[in-house]
């Protein structure tokens, strides 16, 4: 929104601060126009009053705007100006700035509507002939039901959406996932099967017995099967999945709802990554924990084999394990959201963000949710396991490195005798924290600052032999560092190759090999993402994409059939509009420019989703 008439900010005008080296990465001339008249008073729609006080004149049409404001340059730079005589940076001045101009504003607590008939698309541009299939998202599209609420963004009902390409045309439909969940909050018009971050309670109107028997079911918690996270593929079934011991078996076509699936019929496994890899002969590799089993808690990692499932059984009824890896600690397994994979590798992080298991087996009886029993604890190391893939065993050196919260990781692969793997990274647990409903709405009003991820490179030397304190990585184009140490222990540090990103994507035919390019949401404002970057990992550079007033959400990488380069293909994203009168977009950029290609529009107020999976058309 822009400046109310007869309103202006109250602000003296300051140098940039030293620190920022004068304009870093400068904006266009008209730019810094628009800035430095914003913070001297010389803007055209304003006068200046007695001392400090700016006033708009009324009928002046002049006005800032949020996509000439947040989310991008401008509002980086004014950042700057916002600084006292000393060079200092002031966060008076930056509140006043963005409380008076105003930013862009997503309501993550409002319910989606669902559109299960096929909407067709007003395409702009020309879609590539070669692009043929369909794109199924999944995220929390529902928060309140009757007089209940959810507590954190990520516990809300999942919203199927999907994206239908075919012969240059696009179809959307979107449909809740209809599991026991679901159907039970929608009959009881409440919140009756706790989440993550909201723990479901008795209608105070039931009688004595009927609060008896919840207060038992959660005493020895069944999870839920609201599967709001992910899609993935596991023999020739797609599910909706979560990170509990439940997924749901979908019709990619209609959307539909069907047989929920329960890991622990299959596998010893409580809590499974929402993340799965994939090789070339069609398998699908995932992990998740066993918790206090025979008096011991491990971390399991299985395979469902390609074309599993044809014959009308669940694939995972042939899903067989890899190999295990011990917990360091009984009662508080690492929580983990996904894994890197290589051709002879798996790379998995053990990092201190934990789980309390008592403190969650007695979470009801506290009145807390379980994510209250998710502690990061930076006195920790994180512990960094290399499996081989062949012997299905761990490497006989121990990786660590400092305390880290990981949940994406971009990519891995072998390099002269190195395994090299890339994440996303936080020095604390902030990036949950910062999605409950609450705290996103405060962020939304003012400048909070959070712990910015960052995309890491750490490099494991294959072979210990070396001189104690002696750096182990070889590799020319990095700067990480794996020092031995005493006891066949290694210190690892990463190398910092971007900040401000998440939610990566990158060709997959070069998952698990060397790589250069990703895909990623640009966040280095706020966790909200307003744009999206191409990422070079050999060059550090940065092409980005924005589109004014809109919410991006995380992009796909299709590669063109018998392409050779890396980046040769378009990237897909899911682009929701800020206007509440204008409807969100499919958007295709070209892989290589990262220009815009086409625009699919839809005239439907999209949800925020979180990931999801492209089905090429196999005709």
């Amino acid at each position: 929104m822009g400046l109310k008439t007869g309103e202006w900010r109250r602000c003296r005008a300051f140098p940039a601060p030293p620190h920022h080296g004068g304009w870093q990465q400068a904006p266009a001339s008209g730019e810094r126009r628009l800035l430095r008249s914003l913070t001297d008073g010389s803007h055209p729609s304003t006068a200046q009053a007695a001392g400090s006080e700016f006033v708009h004149p009324p009928g002046n049409s002049l006005q800032p705007t949020a996509s000439s404001l947040h989310g991008g340059r401008l509002l980086r730079h004014a950042r700057c100006l916002c600084s006292n005589a000393d060079g200092h940076y002031s966060e008076l001045l930056w509140r006043n700035f963005r409380q008076r101009f105003g930013t862009m504003q997503y309501d993550y607590s409002k319910n989606r509507d669902e559109h299960p008939e096929p909407i067709k698309a007003d395409v702009n541009g020309l879609i590539p002939e070669w692009l043929q299939g369909m794109l199924i998202r999944n995220g929390p599209g529902l928060f309140s039901l009757g007089e209940t609420r959810y507590n954190h963004w990520f516990d809300g009902m999942a919203l199927l959406h999907s994206f239908t390409i075919k012969k240059g045309e696009v179809t959307y439909r979107s449909k809740y996932l209809q599991g026991d969940t679901y159907n039970s909050n929608m009959q009881a018009n409440r919140i009756v099967v706790s989440e993550m971050g909201t723990m479901a309670y008795p209608d105070p109107c039931k009688n004595i017995f009927s609060k008896v028997i919840t207060f038992l079911s959660h005493t020895i918690p069944d999870f839920t099967d609201n599967c709001a996270n992910n899609i993935i593929k596991y023999g020739n079934d797609y599910h909706a999945t979560s990170e509990t011991n439940y997924i749901r078996k979908i019709d990619p076509m209609t959307l539909e709802t069907q047989e929920k699936v329960d890991y622990l019929k299959y596998l010893p496994v409580n809590i499974v990554a929402s993340h799965t890899h994939y090789d070339k002969e069609g398998n699908s590799y995932s992990m998740g924990t066993c918790i206090a089993e025979k008096g011991k808690t491990k971390y399991t990692l299985f395979k469902v084999p390609g074309g599993s499932g044809s014959d009308g059984s669940p694939p995972l009824k042939s899903a067989e394990v890899v190999c295990t890896v011990p917990c360091r600690s009984l009662l508080t397994p690492s929580y983990y959201h996904s894994f890197g994979m290589t051709d002879n590798y798996f790379v998995f992080i053990e990092q201190p963000l934990k789980l309390d298991v008592l403190k969650m087996a007695t979470a009801y009886l506290r009145g807390v949710s379980w994510a209250s029993c998710m502690k990061f604890h930076p006195e920790d190391s994180t512990l960094i396991h290399l499996i081989d893939r062949k012997t299905k065993k761990e490497v006989g050196i121990k990786f660590y490195t400092g305390a880290m919260a990981v949940y994406h990781q971009v990519n891995a692969f072998e390099d002269d005798g190195h395994v090299v793997f890339d994440v996303i990274c936080y020095d604390d647990n902030s990036l949950y924290e910062m999605f409950y409903l609450d705290k996103l709405k405060e962020q939304m009003g003012a400048d909070t600052m959070y712990c910015k991820p960052k995309c890491k490179r750490f490099v494991l030397p294959l072979s210990d032999m070396g001189e104690t304190g002696e750096d182990l990585v070889k590799l020319k184009y990095t700067t990480a560092s794996a020092v031995k140490e005493k006891e066949g222990k290694v210190l690892c540090q990463g190398e910092v190759l971007c900040d401000g990103v998440e939610l990566p994507r990158i060709n997959y035919n070069f998952n698990g090999k060397k790589y250069r390019y990703s895909y990623m949401c640009c966040v280095d404002i706020s966790p909200v993402a307003t744009k999206i970057v191409k990422f070079d990992a050999e060059t550090k550079q940065k092409i980005e994409w924005t589109g004014g007033d809109c919410f991006a959400s995380e992009p796909v990488f299709i590669p063109r059939p018998d392409a050779v380069d890396e980046d040769d293909g378009v990237v897909l994203t899911c682009i929701i509009n800020a206007k509440p009168v204008q409807g969100g977009f499919l958007l295709v950029l070209d892989g290589k420019s990262f220009k815009e290609v086409s625009r699919a529009c839809i005239d439907v107020d999209f949800h925020m989703d979180m990931h999801g999976y492209f089905i090429p058309d196999s005709s």
